[in-house]
């Protein structure tokens, strides 16, 4: 087991409500600096003269490192303590944040989010893993749906941000704000380390297995290397085709910065109302077919952003993908710190680690398809594939092993 030495159980510990939310506040910060640069592009490839498929390079920078660091996030995490890991790796991504504002040409940016993303890249999937050892089984997908509200919130201030206030104020100035949030919830996080003796708990347990025992642990199981495989492909489709709508947008209606900014955000409503209502899906609809609906709202909602005439259908679209995304991804999530529990800081940084290089395989892809034909052949791929995948995913519940 993962939780700290000489602890009881899960099921038989209260659950540090304060530690969570300072948790989210730091996934708050992460999430919305990962995706402000879906409203920024566009921005960006004007300040630097080029076009937005090459722009597309701080995305998919961003997205390598983020997702190759957490092969070794799980065991740091585990040895040295989750929450404790958490909370320096916001103090340094603080800096890091805000020095994507001060660069001068897209090299050095695309340099600066590498940078960026590999520190960043320990917060959410740190923080999952802290919540599998501190929460019950059966209380665990709720409580990952109300953390997911945290970096939810997040990414819907990073995209309306990157919309909004670069319109007012620049797409440099945007970082700063973000490296701002980034310090406050650095700040609490410290703050609970010195004050809450449980956090400062080691991680690592009694018949822990070491760096390499415990990836041998999650890749020799046959059920987490087909989590891992469908997390990849999540990453692919969502994050491939979500990247391009404010792009789209600008390009074929004229819209704004500000209000691609806001239609972008959109996004996260939807995964406030999948937060807000997860107790009442999982009930009518089951984990198994949870993630089906998600996958045919998800591809409704691409199939009106490639065929739309009218840019206000865009919001409603992107609400949509936000719902169907979050009753997709949610169920994944929490299949993903169950699937190898006795090593689950590791299973949980591969399965995140899977879900970023994913982005960076469909980001990359879209990049090549934009320049050349525009997003509505994107949309409409996603739209086909997504369906298949949440059949697959269905199928690989129903069938899994008991535990």
């Amino acid at each position: 087991m993962l939780s700290p030495l000489n602890a009881p159980p899960a099921s038989a510990q209260k659950i540090p409500t304060r530690s969570i939310l300072l948790l989210a506040a730091a996934g708050f910060a992460a999430q919305a600096q990962v995706r402000v640069t879906d409203s920024l592009l566009p921005q960006i490839a004007t300040d630097f003269q080029t076009t937005v498929g090459v722009a597309a390079i701080v995305v998919t920078a961003y997205a390598i490192t983020h997702g190759t660091i957490q092969f070794v996030v799980g065991p740091v995490a585990d040895r040295f303590g989750k929450y404790r890991t958490v909370a320096i790796i916001s103090v340094l991504a603080a800096v890091l944040v805000a020095v994507c504002g001060t660069v001068s040409t897209l090299p050095q940016l695309a340099l600066a989010r590498l940078a960026t993303g590999a520190v960043v890249g320990w917060v959410i999937p740190v923080s999952m893993a802290y919540l599998g050892d501190v929460t019950p089984a059966d209380r665990l997908q709720p409580l990952l749906a109300r953390y997911a509200s945290g970096y939810i919130f997040g990414q819907l201030f990073g995209q309306a941000a990157g919309g909004v206030l670069g319109d007012w104020f620049g797409w440099r100035n945007v970082f700063f704000a973000l490296a701002a949030m980034f310090a406050l919830a650095a700040a609490g996080l410290v703050v609970e380390l010195i004050i809450n003796p449980q956090t400062r708990v080691s991680g690592k347990s009694v018949d822990s297995r070491g760096f390499i025992g415990n990836y041998a642990a999650v890749v020799s199981n046959p059920f987490a290397r087909i989590i891992i495989a469908i997390a990849f492909i999540e990453g692919a489709l969502a994050w491939g085709a979500f990247a391009y709508i404010g792009a789209s947008l600008h390009s074929r209606f004229g819209l704004s910065y500000t209000l691609i900014g806001i239609t972008v955000a959109f996004f996260g409503i939807g995964g406030l109302i999948y937060a807000g209502l997860v107790r009442q899906f999982v009930k009518r609809l089951g984990q198994i077919a949870l993630p089906v609906a998600g996958g045919l709202i998800i591809t409704g909602a691409y199939i009106v952003l490639g065929l739309q005439t009218v840019w206000w259908l865009a919001p409603i679209a992107v609400t949509a993908i936000g719902l169907g995304f979050y009753m997709f991804h949610n169920t994944l999530q929490t299949i993903a710190t169950q699937m190898t529990p006795q090593a689950r800081g590791t299973a949980v940084s591969i399965f995140s680690s899977a879900l970023y290089l994913g982005q960076t395989a469909g980001v990359a892809v879209g990049a090549l398809v934009i320049d050349r034909a525009g997003a509505v052949p994107i949309f409409l791929g996603t739209a086909a594939a997504f369906p298949v995948l949440a059949v697959w995913f269905a199928y690989e519940l129903h069938r899994r092993p008991a535990h």
